[in-house]
């Protein structure tokens, strides 16, 4: 039998093997973890598993959404006026003499006199020739005014008509018998019509005369009436801002000359036999408007559109004389 210092020594060599054993096996552990880390399958696991957490990182779908419509917040290149300008303040409203309509837009002024105008038809100046008549129609003539609101009209001779320098005056015609008529020039009595002579419309000859009588000594004189309207302009069929024929309308006055505003002064335009004034490269066309009665009165007249063949009314109308 064992004795008991014998034993003793046993358990002691036991418990040194089983904690050398341990240590042994901790080594060894710690060798096969540092074996593995070092190889390549193991270093791409190191890899996924510092990836994963960029996952855990990344934004919301609503964050996404956000993210992606900012930046067509921004402006970009492609931006219109309108979307920009939206941000800025509200414009403020346009001035009332910003108006589209011609008649709200123009402006009238009237000028200083100057000497009269030298003419065939002068004031305060009596003529003698002789009345006849004619069909007038519904009133229009070389004058080109259009239809007359009334038959109390006639047609001027060649001479005294002067290149339509007398189309729209006024005269009072004296018969011999005492009776009298004003009338308003529209029409232009070509020869043998001689100076003096006044082709009368038929209603007019009528307060003279019985029709039958065919000529008639007169004595006539250019006149300023009282109940008359304010003038107009017209431009001609074709009229642009190219080429433009103006025409005045309704005045009191014959009138002398027209000029129109070329932005470094005013040009006079020629006048031609059907009572239209000429602008052949349409110097003017669409600007402002300076009407001379033989009075040398002038009125001027701006913000009327190149209308062709529209009757613009005007705010103003020749002194009475």
């Amino acid at each position: 039998m064992m004795t008991t210092r014998q034993i003793a020594r046993q358990r002691r060599h036991r418990r040194r093997l089983a904690v050398g054993t341990a240590a042994a096996l901790t080594s060894v552990g710690v060798l096969v973890y540092l074996v593995m880390a070092l190889l390549p399958g193991h270093k791409v696991d190191a890899q996924s598993t510092a990836a994963s957490p960029l996952v855990t990182t990344q934004p919301k779908a609503a964050d996404t959404a956000t993210a992606t419509a900012s930046p067509s917040a921004s402006p970009s290149p492609s931006a219109s006026p309108s979307a920009s300008g939206s941000a800025s303040p509200k414009p403020k409203k346009p001035p009332k003499a910003a108006k589209s309509s011609a008649k709200d837009t123009q402006k009238t002024s009237r000028g200083s006199t100057t000497p009269p105008s030298a003419g065939r038809i002068r004031p305060n100046t009596s003529y003698k020739g002789v009345a006849t008549a004619y069909e007038a129609g519904d009133g229009d003539g070389a004058c080109l005014f259009g239809p007359s609101p009334d038959m109390m009209i006639a047609a001027m001779n060649t001479t005294d008509y002067e290149t339509s320098r007398a189309c729209g005056a006024y005269i009072l015609v004296h018969a011999a018998n005492g009776k009298s008529v004003t009338v308003r020039i529209t029409n232009e009595c070509p020869l043998p019509c001689a100076p003096g002579q006044i082709d009368l419309s038929q209603q007019a000859f009528a307060k003279l005369a019985d029709l039958k009588v065919g000529r008639l000594a007169i004595t006539w004189s250019l006149v300023s009436p009282s109940s008359i309207g304010t003038m107009s302009i017209r431009y001609k069929t074709g009229s642009s801002i190219y080429w433009c024929a103006i025409q005045v309308i309704g005045h009191r006055n014959p009138v002398a000359r027209l000029e129109v505003s070329t932005g470094s002064g005013w040009q006079s335009l020629p006048r031609t036999s059907f009572n239209y004034f000429i602008s052949e490269h349409g110097s003017g066309c669409g600007k402002a408007i300076r009407v001379t009665d033989i009075y040398g009165e002038q009125l001027t007249v701006s913000g009327l559109g190149v209308l062709a063949n529209v009757v613009q009314p005007t705010r103003v109308q020749f002194a009475q004389h």
